[in-house]
């Protein structure tokens, strides 16, 4: 009970409760409190924002080609591929059914939030595309010229991000989406919508399922096995990220299904695809947040973003998911350079977005661990298929 109570989807669900709850009876001299504590909590996000996209990317990038080899490459390759088409899926399905949603746009007599009593603004240190740029040639220089020092230099920045996201940004979380969910409800939007959540929850789950099937026939059909003899080991794996909500957590399970699962599967790429596969495959979270992302811009800005924009979203999504923290809500925290640089998202819809994501978030994530098990099978089937001597691949931690 004392677990349930302490995480962070607990924490969230009872400040989206306590803030809806506060926004229906708050006065407007409540609300001016709510509004300015929000602002600032706001900006201070915002500021962490190219932080977190430098300590992550740069790091991954260096730590791959550090360990450079033609099976790592595959393994990244199949891993972005496939977070890429299952956020492409995802990007689909919205433009099909999230128009046909019951989705207020425009809704009458909302209230109007009073203004911030003062701005604390407090300024980027680069834009979040600048962010982005540096990280990848940062990145990628590190390791054409083997810069001993500047990797680790970025290896200990990236633990400091780490920090600061787990004691700074986490802990404020709760406190800034309840104040969020508070304003929403005293405007009187938040209640209007709040049936249509429940279904995007529902729908996005059932796309967990149809990528998952995509993605162990293809491996079946690539290697020539029947995927069911892995799939029907990935029980436990799934309910304990589901309760875990963590790859990490969830590693020693899954290497145990996975260890049932030889053969078809190769005992050298299981113990190299599975950890490695655990840090890098989000296709769960990217397709859970693609959906996410257009049901909240319709909500909240009245429209979904254009067919090039979420492709280009999509794309980068599965860059950033590569890069990822370790933490609950890990591939949304990494993309809100693309959410707010690319979707135009301000504090509102950020905060939203946060708090939709990380109450599926065990979910997606055992979506992404049961997944790791097709593509380790894919790895087999490519290593049998080319001949590579088992045992070849020493195991690769991130």
């Amino acid at each position: 009970m004392k677990k349930i109570v302490s995480s962070l989807p607990f924490r969230l669900l009872l400040g989206v409760v306590l803030g809806i709850i506060i926004g229906q009876f708050a006065g407007e001299n409540v609300m001016n409190i709510v509004v300015t504590v929000k602002y600032v909590l706001g900006q201070v996000i915002t500021f962490c924002v190219p932080l977190i996209i430098i300590g992550f990317i740069a790091p991954s990038i260096t730590k791959l080609g550090n360990n450079a080899s033609r099976m790592l490459g595959i393994a990244v390759t199949i891993a972005y591929v496939s977070s890429v088409l299952a956020a492409l899926l995802s990007m689909a399905a919205g433009f099909g059914l999230i128009p046909h949603l019951s989705i207020a746009t425009e809704v009458d007599g909302l209230k109007e939030l009073p203004d911030v009593i003062f701005e604390l603004s407090i300024p980027q240190i680069m834009s979040v595309m600048s962010a982005l740029v540096f990280s990848v040639l940062v990145g990628l220089a590190a390791t054409w010229t083997k810069a001993v020092t500047i990797t680790k230099v970025l290896d200990e920045f990236q633990n400091i991000v780490l920090a600061i996201v787990s004691k700074v940004i986490i802990p404020l979380l709760p406190i800034f989406i309840a104040f969020t969910f508070c304003g929403l409800s005293y405007e009187g939007t938040i209640t209007k919508q709040l049936p249509v959540f429940l279904e995007v929850i529902v729908i996005v789950m059932i796309g967990h399922f149809i990528w998952l099937a995509v993605l162990y026939g293809v491996a079946g059909a690539y290697a020539g096995v029947n995927p069911l003899q892995v799939l029907k080991y990935y029980g436990p794996a799934y309910i304990t990220a589901v309760g875990t909500m963590s790859s990490a957590a969830t590693l020693a399970v899954a290497l145990e299904g996975a260890k049932k699962a030889e053969p078809p599967l190769r005992d050298d790429m299981v113990d190299f695809g599975i950890p490695l596969f655990a840090n890098i495959h989000l296709c769960g979270s990217v397709l859970t947040e693609v959906f996410f992302v257009m049901t909240i811009s319709k909500i909240l800005y009245g429209s979904i973003p254009s067919v090039g924009t979420m492709v280009l979203f999509c794309l980068l999504l599965g860059v950033f998911a590569i890069g990822a923290p370790g933490v609950p809500g890990g591939t949304v925290m990494a993309s809100l350079g693309l959410i707010t640089g690319i979707l135009g998202f301000d504090e509102a819809g950020t905060a939203l977005m946060l708090t939709v994501f990380a109450l599926q978030d065990s979910f997606g994530t055992a979506c992404n661990v049961t997944g790791d098990g097709a593509l380790t099978l894919i790895l087999t089937g490519y290593a049998n298929k080319h001949h590579i001597e088992d045992h070849a691949v020493t195991n690769v931690e991130l």
